[in-house]
């Protein structure tokens, strides 16, 4: 699992634990938001931000590895 993913994971994770604990999501249907969640994370996380746009999608990457 790479880097992003990993994060978006434990994200989606702590956000599905506070909807639990609010009471706004049950463990009963927590299939039905986790994934939709996990992937609205991923996508944000993933979206070059406005300086990483101006300076190429390349050298975005290469600052994201390290």
């Amino acid at each position: 699992m790479d880097k992003l993913k990993a994060q978006a994971l434990q994200v989606a994770k702590e956000i599905m634990v506070k909807f639990i604990e609010g009471g706004r999501i049950s463990p009963a249907n927590f299939a039905d938001y986790f994934k939709p969640i996990y992937s609205e994370v991923l996508r944000t996380i993933s979206e070059p931000t406005p300086g990483e746009a101006a300076r190429g999608e390349h050298e975005a990457k290469e600052q994201r590895k390290s």
